[in-house]
C-alpha cells in the first residue's frame, strides 16, 4: 500500500511540475477547451504535428491535465510504447469504447502512418460520440482526412509552431536561466522548445559558456537536437543534401544540382520536402531556424574543409545569379548570398527579427512621391525631406520602397544613387553625397566612363537605422547594385550610425576613409570600397576568409592594392609603348599596364606574357571586321619588323601619308579596345570594335 501511495505522490509532483513549466500555446488549449466543452463548431478530432522537440508531447499532457479538471476521463497512447498493430491499439484504447465522454489522446503519430487509414475509416468512426480526440506527430495528417467533407465538419488540423518571443522567454525563466543578459541563447533557440530547455541546461551548468558576447551552441545541444529532430540520413548524399539546406535560406533541386554534382538533385529534393523539419515556402524549401543553424553548425565543426568548400561554390553560384540572371531572381540571390556570409553568430546582431513582420520591396511608383518625402520629414527633418525631394526628380529609378507584405503599408524607403560627376545644384541640394564623392576622389578619381554608386537614404518609421526587415532588404538591393553594376569605380555607404554598423561594413570589405565623417555637423559616417583595388572575385573571397576565420573583421583603411587604376591618358601612352616593345621581352617590362587590374586578372603569375596576349588580342580584333582589317595590315607590319616606316608604306603600297593617317587610326581603335576592357574589368567578345570610324 505505501508503494502504491509513493507512486501516486511522484505522479502528483510530475504532473504538477508539468504545469508548472509549460507555457505558451495560448490558441492550441483555447481550441481544447472549446472542443473540451463541446462548443458549437468546436472540433471532435484535432491533429497536432510538427517537428521533433516542438513541444507536442508536452501539450498532450497539458490538455490530459484540463481534460481531468473538467472530470473527464483520460486514454493516453503512446506509440513508442504500444505494437504498431490494429489489435495492440484496440487493446490500448479499450476504455475509451466503455465511456461516452473519454478523452483520447495519441502521441508518435507518426509510427502510425501504415496504419492511418485504419485509423481514420474503421477505427476512429465506432467511437461513442461524446469522446474527444487529439493525435500530435511529426508529419501532417494525409490529405484524405480534408479530401472527405464530412471530416472536415469534425477535424481541426493544427501546425505546432516556434514559441514567440515572450513565451520563449518565459520558458528559459522557468528552465532557470535568465534570458536577459543572453539574447544569442534565444536569438539560437529561435522559440524551439528543445532547443530552448537544451540552452537553458547549458546556461545553467556552463556560466562561462555564456560571458561570451556572442554565444554559440555547445556541442551537447547541437548533438541532442540533431538526434532528437534529425535522426540519421538514410545515406552519404541525403546527409549532404541537409548540409547544403543547413547553410542556405532556402534550398531548389537547382541549388542542389550545383552544390551536389554527380547526385540526384531530384530525387534529394523530393526526399527534403516531406521531412516533418522542413518547411516548403515560395523560393524551395527550409528547415527550422534552429535546426538549420544546428546542421550548419555540426557540419563545420565535422569537416571545416569540405564545408568551407561547399560554401565557395554556392557562394561562387549565387554572385553568378547576382550579376547574370533577370532582377527578380538576382534580388533573390542577393538575399541568399548575404544570408550565407552571414552565418557567424557575431553577425546576427545585424539582422532583422525572426519575429518581426515581413517586408517587401517594390520599386517606387509617382504616387509614392509625396509618402516618401514626407517620411523623410517625420523621422530625418526639413533638410534631407529637401535633399530627398531633389533626388527624386533626378534619379527616380534609384528608389525602392518597403512594403508589409500583410497589409501594403508602406513602412520605408532606399535610394541607389549613380554619380558620373558633380554639378553646383546637386553641390547645394545634397551636401553629404557632394563630399563623398571629393573624398573618393581625393584617393582615387573616378576615371572617364566610370561613376560612384551610393546607398544614400535608408529611411524606415521604425529601427531607424537599426536592424530590422527593411534592412535587410536594404542589404539585399545593395548587393544587388554592387554586383550588377558596370563601370562603378566606387561603392558609398552613408550611415547616420557609423559606431553601430561599422563591424558589419568592415566585414563586407568596406573601409573608412581617413576623414570618417561627412557633412560632420549632422554625424553622417561614409564607408567606401573601390572596385578598381579589389573586384568582385576577390571582395567575396575577403568576406570568405573573414567568415571561415571565424572573428569579426579589425577596423582598417584603404586596402592597398597591388594594382594601379590607370586614367585615359596613362593607358594611351602605355599601349603605345607596349606595341613598341612587343617583339622585345624586356621591353614590357616596365610597362604602366603591368600594374593595371586587367593584365593582373590574366597573368596567371606571368604578367609580361599576359601583356603580350592581351596586346595580340586588341590588334586581333581589326583583323576580324572587315571595316579594320586593312589597319590590321598596317600596325602588324609596323610593329613586328624593324623596317622602317617609310618601308613600311613601301611595303603596304600606300602613300606615306595614307600609311601615317592609316596608323593613327589603327592606335586608337586599339587604345580603345584596352580601355573599354580596362573599364569593364574583363575582355567582351564584342563583334564590332568599340569605335564607329
Amino acid at each position: 500500500m505505501a508503494k502504491d501511495d509513493s507512486a501516486s505522490l511522484l505522479a502528483d509532483r510530475l504532473a504538477s511540475a508539468r504545469l508548472q513549466y509549460f507555457v505558451g500555446r495560448r490558441e492550441e488549449l483555447a481550441l481544447f477547451r472549446r472542443a473540451l466543452a463541446g462548443e458549437p463548431g468546436a472540433p471532435m478530432v484535432i491533429v497536432l504535428h510538427g517537428p521533433g522537440g516542438m513541444g507536442k508531447s508536452a501539450l498532450l499532457q497539458r490538455f490530459g491535465a484540463e481534460a481531468r479538471a473538467a472530470g473527464r476521463p483520460v486514454v493516453g497512447v503512446d506509440a513508442r510504447t504500444v505494437e504498431l498493430s490494429p489489435s495492440a491499439f484496440e487493446a490500448a484504447t479499450a476504455e475509451v469504447f466503455a465511456r461516452d465522454n473519454a478523452v483520447l489522446l495519441v502521441d508518435d503519430f507518426e509510427r502510425y502512418r501504415d496504419m492511418e487509414e485504419w485509423i481514420r475509416d474503421r477505427f476512429l468512426p465506432r467511437l461513442p460520440a461524446g469522446t474527444l480526440v487529439v493525435v500530435a506527430g511529426r508529419h501532417a495528417p494525409d490529405p484524405l482526412w480534408k479530401a472527405d467533407l464530412a471530416w472536415s465538419e469534425v477535424l481541426q488540423v493544427v501546425p505546432l509552431r516556434e514559441l514567440g518571443p515572450a513565451d520563449a522567454a518565459a520558458l528559459l525563466t522557468s528552465q532557470g536561466a535568465d534570458p536577459a543578459p543572453h539574447a544569442s541563447l534565444l536569438r539560437f533557440a529561435a522559440g524551439h522548445p528543445l532547443a530552448l530547455r537544451l540552452v537553458a541546461e547549458a546556461a545553467t551548468h556552463d556560466n562561462a559558456a555564456t560571458d561570451e558576447v556572442f554565444w554559440a551552441p555547445l556541442r551537447t545541444v547541437v548533438d541532442r537536437l540533431l538526434t532528437h529532430v534529425v535522426g540519421r540520413p538514410p545515406s552519404p548524399a541525403h546527409r549532404r543534401a541537409l548540409e547544403v539546406c543547413g547553410h542556405v535560406a532556402d534550398t531548389t533541386e537547382e541549388l542542389l544540382r550545383v552544390a551536389l554534382p554527380g547526385e540526384d538533385a531530384t530525387e534529394l529534393f523530393a526526399w527534403l520536402r516531406q521531412l516533418s523539419f522542413m518547411k516548403s515556402g515560395p523560393f524551395g524549401v527550409c528547415p527550422y531556424d534552429v535546426v538549420r543553424d544546428a546542421l550548419d553548425s555540426d557540419f563545420r565543426w565535422r569537416d571545416p574543409e569540405r564545408y568551407k568548400a561547399m560554401h565557395r561554390t554556392i557562394r561562387r553560384h549565387l554572385v553568378g545569379r547576382v550579376r547574370e540572371a533577370p532582377e527578380k531572381e538576382a534580388l533573390r540571390a542577393a538575399r541568399e548570398f548575404n544570408h550565407i556570409v552571414s552565418r557567424a553568430q557575431w553577425l546576427r546582431e545585424f539582422q532583422g527579427a525572426r519575429d518581426e513582420a515581413d517586408v517587401h520591396e517594390q520599386p517606387m511608383r509617382p504616387e509614392d512621391v509625396p509618402a516618401l518625402i514626407e517620411l523623410t520629414r517625420e523621422v530625418e527633418g526639413e533638410h534631407n525631406a529637401r535633399t530627398v525631394s531633389y533626388w527624386l526628380r533626378r534619379q527616380p529609378e534609384a528608389f525602392h520602397v518597403h512594403r508589409s507584405c500583410e497589409t501594403g503599408q508602406l513602412l520605408g524607403f532606399m535610394a541607389w544613387l549613380r554619380i558620373d560627376a558633380l554639378d553646383d545644384e546637386t553641390r547645394a541640394a545634397d551636401p553629404v553625397t557632394a563630399e563623398a564623392w571629393e573624398l573618393v576622389s581625393a584617393m582615387t578619381p573616378p576615371r572617364q566612363g566610370e561613376h560612384l554608386g551610393v546607398a544614400r537614404f535608408m529611411v524606415h518609421g521604425e529601427n531607424h537605422h537599426r536592424p530590422s526587415r527593411s534592412w535587410d532588404l536594404v542589404r539585399m538591393r545593395i548587393v544587388f547594385e554592387l554586383l550588377r553594376a558596370k563601370h562603378c569605380a566606387w561603392s558609398c555607404f552613408v550611415s547616420a550610425e557609423p559606431k553601430f554598423w561599422a563591424p558589419l561594413m568592415t566585414y563586407m570589405g568596406m573601409f573608412q576613409p581617413p576623414r570618417r565623417a561627412v557633412h560632420a555637423e549632422r554625424g553622417y559616417g561614409l564607408f567606401c570600397h573601390d572596385w578598381r583595388a579589389a573586384r568582385v572575385e576577390e571582395w567575396a573571397e575577403g568576406i570568405d576568409a573573414r567568415l571561415l576565420g571565424g572573428a569579426p573583421a579589425a577596423p582598417a583603411g584603404k586596402p592597398k592594392s597591388r594594382v594601379t587604376p590607370l586614367s585615359r591618358e596613362e593607358s594611351d601612352a602605355a599601349v603605345r609603348e607596349a606595341l613598341r616593345g612587343w617583339l622585345d621581352p624586356g621591353g614590357l617590362a616596365d610597362n604602366p599596364l603591368l600594374r593595371s587590374r586587367l593584365v593582373e586578372e590574366l597573368s596567371e603569375g606571368d604578367p609580361v606574357t599576359a601583356l603580350r596576349d592581351l596586346i595580340g588580342k586588341a590588334v586581333q580584333r581589326l583583323n576580324a571586321h572587315p571595316r579594320t582589317r586593312h589597319l590590321h595590315d598596317v600596325l602588324t607590319l609596323t610593329y613586328h619588323s624593324t623596317s622602317t616606316q617609310d618601308a613600311v608604306a613601301r611595303k603596304l603600297n600606300m602613300a606615306f601619308s595614307t600609311y601615317r593617317r592609316h596608323l593613327a587610326r589603327a592606335l586608337d581603335e586599339v587604345r580603345e579596345t584596352v580601355w573599354d576592357w580596362e573599364v569593364h574589368g574583363r575582355i567582351r567578345a564584342e563583334q564590332e570594335p568599340p569605335q564607329g570610324s
